[in-house]
């Protein structure tokens, strides 16, 4: 009786066992099936990006320049006098700005320099009248004709001697001296009293240049491989080097590209024509010079969409079905923050400018909140 109690007993284990066992296989494959599921229904790994769009556009390549306003000597004008004079009254200072035809100083001339005009005057006078008897006598037959050659030549030379006077501007008594060009009295030489002689510089001006003047009124300096790139006519901005002038800005354009090195600067000089009228840039102020070299039309695109490997630089833009495109592209020029590139971009798809790091060709992208397509 008791190894018949045993028995049952065992094999009451034996199927308990049993059903724990069917229980737990049961269990586990209910997990697996949802473990299966859900792997199934995630969605394929994606990188986020930010895109924005991509065009064609002028694009230039930026030269940085530092030089000095008013000081390229094709702008600088001396005003002197070509016959020696006393200045009697200054009627300008340094700094000063004048118009054209204001008057500068007055001067008086030497008693000896009028007294040769007058004589210049006096002796063609005499010419004239000695050519008309001359010409009388000729006509009664009492004089040759080289003798009215001789008349003929003699009255030319006296008025051309008369003019040479004029052209001076001589005259007895006092003469205001006027401004021959608008600009700036970048230096004055005479003094009330001083005794001038001809062709002594009384004053220098620095022409302020209209929107139509080819002269340059601003001398900058370049590096010898930035000046390979320059030429007249290219866009150029002038800056205030003051930080309480940094909005204060003049455009113009270069008007001469220097051809060799200078040997005290190491540098190419370069000249620009920028309009001044009313602007903030006094002669002698040193500025900033951003001039655009290379002007063309390419696709631009953010500095961060370009990136480069041992094939080349290269961007990605987002193609149909949200996948990422690799573009060859080359860097033509740089804008700040721009560059001026060529390559097979598609206008109509969004270049991707964040996250393209992560990216390869065909991958999955997603657009991040913020972004644009």
């Amino acid at each position: 009786m008791q190894e018949r109690h045993y028995s049952l007993r065992t094999a009451a284990y034996v199927l308990c066992a049993a059903g724990s066992l069917a229980a737990g296989a049961a269990l586990f494959c209910v997990r697996s099936a949802h473990a299966d599921d859900t792997s199934a229904a995630e969605p394929a790994p994606s990188v986020a990006v930010q895109v924005v769009p991509v065009m064609r556009k002028p694009v230039s390549q930026l030269v940085v320049a530092y030089g000095v306003v008013g000081t390229a000597a094709t702008n600088s004008v001396t005003v002197s006098l070509p016959y020696v004079a006393r200045v009697t009254k200054v009627l300008v200072q340094p700094g000063e700005t004048v118009a054209r035809g204001a008057p500068l100083f007055v001067v008086q001339a030497d008693p000896g320099a009028v007294i040769a005009f007058t004589q210049a005057q006096s002796a063609a006078t005499l010419a004239r009248g000695e050519l008309a008897r001359t010409e009388a006598l000729f006509r009664d037959g009492l004089a040759t004709q080289s003798q009215l050659a001789t008349a003929q030549k003699a009255l030319d030379d006296a008025q051309q001697a008369l003019a040479a006077q004029k052209v001076s501007g001589i005259a007895a008594g006092e003469k205001t001296v006027a401004s021959p060009t608008a600009g700036v009295v970048s230096q004055l030489s005479a003094a009330p009293g001083d005794q001038a002689q001809a062709g002594t510089a009384l004053v220098q001006l620095l022409g302020t240049n209209t929107a139509g003047a080819r002269a340059a009124n601003v001398s900058l300096g370049v590096e010898s491989a930035d000046a390979a790139t320059i030429h007249a006519g290219d866009r150029v901005v002038l800056h205030s080097l003051s930080a309480a002038q940094q909005s204060v800005q003049a455009q113009g354009h270069i008007a001469m590209v220097g051809g060799a090195v200078d040997a005290q600067s190491q540098l190419v000089n370069v000249g620009a024509n920028v309009p001044l009228a009313g602007a903030a840039f006094l002669p002698g102020t040193r500025v900033r010079a951003e001039i655009d070299t290379q002007t063309g039309t390419w696709w631009a695109v953010p500095r961060a969409a370009v990136l480069h490997d041992a094939s080349g630089q290269y961007v990605y833009q987002v193609m149909p079905g949200n996948k990422a495109h690799r573009v060859h592209v080359t860097v033509k020029v740089e804008y700040g923050a721009t560059y001026g590139v060529e390559g097979a971009l598609d206008a109509t798809r969004g270049l991707i400018v964040s996250g393209n790091y992560e990216l390869g060709d065909g991958m999955a992208v997603r657009i991040a909140q913020g972004g644009t397509q």
